[in-house]
């Protein structure tokens, strides 16, 4: 312990009250000196900062959670899986990423189905360049196909928002990407886990599928579009890109990874309130 020690000629000419105060300064730099003399002698700097790290900085930190329930069949799988690969790997995306403020993003793929559902097919990795993201992309490519029995949005987002509270990377911006072709039947309700994720500083986006609209008519009814743009996404920025069919999936993906990394939102707001339509009751399904 060291105990500063006052020097007795200290402010011998000076006003005793201003004198005390000037031998107390004196005695805490001596010891202040001498508690950093063997770090300064052993080569030790002092530690200066908060623990920023800029090692761990990045532009964003983007969660892609993909729907695997039972309604998305094995095609739809396939060609899901195959955009998010062409995507990622695209002169567009990476382009993005590398202009950006660290040219660096944190990113994580997960599948999502059933409340106890969650499987993270490729954890956090930082992409910077073409070789990281075909790095990060293989990882998605060969992992193997599941399917999931309910949906539940809910969890999705809860086991998201986790992982985000536990990610070693410090992210300018927290994005959740989100996909799905129903809605929220298991897990609790939807908007709630919305809500608390926005609290959290998450932006959430939406890619609502509608690939099988226009021939299913149980799913032409449930508008999931509408469901996304009112129960499901949400925060600072948050944009929705509704897919209707196959060929439009990877354009759509390429799209939507550009803005999120960007942070940007398109120049047409590609989710349009009608001002006609009811809006969705988000627990009708929970």
């Amino acid at each position: 312990m060291c105990v500063p020690v006052l020097s007795p000629k200290a402010g011998q000419i000076l006003p005793t009250r201003i004198a005390g105060t000037r031998q107390m300064l004196a005695g805490w730099i001596v010891c202040i000196m001498a508690l950093a003399g063997p770090a300064a002698a052993a080569g030790n700097a002092p530690i200066v900062g908060y623990g920023y790290d800029p090692e761990r900085e990045v532009d964003v930190e983007l969660i892609l959670a993909v729907d695997i329930s039972q309604s998305m069949d094995r095609q739809e799988q396939e060609i899901q899986r195959a955009g998010y690969v062409a995507a990622l790997t695209s002169s567009e995306v990476v382009d993005a990423i590398r202009y950006g403020p660290t040219g660096r993003i944190a990113i994580a793929y997960v599948e999502w189905g059933s409340a106890s559902d969650q499987f993270i097919v490729a954890d956090w990795s930082v992409i910077s360049d073409h070789a990281s993201a075909a790095a990060f992309a293989a990882k998605i490519a060969e992992a193997p196909l599941r399917q999931s029995q309910r949906t539940s949005i809910s969890a999705a987002l809860a086991h998201s928002v986790a992982m985000m509270a536990t990610s070693d990377y410090q992210g300018l911006r927290k994005v959740i990407d989100i996909s799905g072709d129903g809605p929220n039947n298991q897990g609790g309700k939807v908007s709630v886990f919305r809500d608390q994720a926005i609290a959290a500083g998450i932006t959430i986006n939406g890619l609502p599928l509608m690939l099988k609209a226009e021939r299913d008519t149980w799913q032409a009814m449930l508008n999931v579009d509408h469901y996304y743009e009112d129960c499901v996404i949400g925060g600072p920025g948050h944009f929705s890109i509704p897919v209707r069919s196959r060929e439009q999936f990877a354009d759509a993906i390429r799209m939507k990874l550009v803005l999120e990394i960007a942070g940007l939102m398109p120049d047409r707001p590609l989710v349009h309130r009608a001002s006609g339509r009811k809006p969705v009751n988000c627990g009708l399904y929970d």
